[in-house]
């Protein structure tokens, strides 16, 4: 029951900051809003500051914020009189995409804000170590295949066509999570000479991972306090924002399409990191944080960063475009993200059933 409890707050944290951000920034340029809720469905309590009702509703998942000028907002409050000026519609281009951008910048705030102070409880924070092999382990894949201490790998491709450069171990961990045990193609400098190696990885019951046999460097370690501690936060974001990037580009090359998970597989992640404590849930929380944030950014119709594509194309053109044909790629872009849920959350059913 509390993982159930855990996991819904996970959800509506995430989906409310984001939504107070596209709040903040309507306040912030004079548009109205109707209403700023915490949950969905019917209204438990209400009160009203100012224009804007705030409310708690019957189910505790997500939230919103309705505004003047968007078509779900004006037909939710047909009685509202709004005064001149004050729709979504009648700010300028630029402030219309800051509103559009404002949720995605208060999920990266929740995120720098949750990793910096995890970062700051923990003490430390240890840097990933160049992508030098500092020994191979005996009868490994890699010993088998030739890799030798002191050889600097700079690039890494699968059998199934995906490949990645590779610049720090952590790189290398990332693309075999995905890989598995196909063969690997090693691009390597060895004393100045570029050289390439193939390794097929093999399941270690120890580790519980399929490995190469390699180990790296020592990594840096770094004492962390309350004035660094936002430098390793922001850090840490970017190696997580690296990793959604290259994940999001083998998805769209049609590799790693088994690893993608849904609803079902954030809740096992939330089961999991409960498990390990309030350090681990409170990070699961910052990293969904900035894969909500970073897919709002993709440019399709129904999410934020479509909308300011569609903002900034009818801002530089002065015209607005086909509703019909808008109504059309929005319809089809639904179909699509209904789809990819449907087949992450088969992913999800399969990987607990096998």
């Amino acid at each position: 029951m509390l993982t159930v409890i855990l996991f819904i707050l996970l959800l509506t944290v995430i989906i409310c900051i984001h939504e107070l951000g596209h709040l903040m920034a309507a306040k912030l340029f004079h548009v109205y809003c109707f209403e700023y809720s915490f949950g969905m469905g019917p209204v438990l309590l209400k009160k009203k500051t100012g224009e804007t009702q705030y409310s708690l509703r019957a189910i505790p998942i997500g939230g919103f914020v309705s505004m003047a000028g968007e078509n779900d907002g004006d037909a939710a409050y047909p009685d509202v009189t709004v005064p001149e000026g004050r729709r979504l519609t009648d700010q300028k281009t630029w402030k219309r995409i800051i509103i559009m951008l404002a949720g995605v910048f208060m999920n990266f705030i929740l995120a720098w804000a949750i990793f910096s102070l995890v970062i700051l409880d923990n003490g430390t924070f240890a840097d990933s170590p160049k992508s030098s092999v500092a020994s191979v382990m005996a009868n490994s894949p890699a010993e088998k295949a030739g890799l030798q201490e002191g050889d600097v790998i700079t690039s890494v491709k699968a059998a199934d066509g995906s490949s990645s450069s590779v610049k720090t171990f952590l790189d290398l961990s990332i693309f075999m999570t995905s890989s598995k045990d196909q063969q690997l193609t090693f691009q390597i400098s060895r004393n100045g000479t570029d050289m390439e190696i193939k390794v097929t990885p093999e399941y270690s019951d120890d580790n519980q991972s399929y490995i190469i046999g390699i180990v790296g460097p020592d990594a840096e370690v770094h004492k962390v306090n309350l004035l660094n501690c936002w430098y390793f936060g922001g850090k840490e974001m970017g190696i997580i924002t690296d990793l959604l990037f290259r994940t999001l580009s083998q998805l769209f090359h049609g590799h790693g399409l088994s690893q993608l998970s849904g609803p079902v597989g954030i809740y096992s992640a939330t089961e999991q990191s409960v498990s390990y404590g309030l350090t681990s849930y409170l990070f699961l929380i910052a990293e969904l944080s900035m894969n909500v944030g970073i897919f709002n950014l993709l440019p399709l119709p129904v999410l934020d960063g479509g909308q300011v594509v569609i903002t900034a194309i009818e801002g530089i053109s002065r015209h607005k475009l086909n509703e019909k044909v808008k109504i059309g790629v929005m319809s089809v872009c639904w179909v699509l993200l209904i789809g990819l849920m449907i087949f992450a959350t088969f992913n999800d059913i399969t990987r607990l059933f096998s």
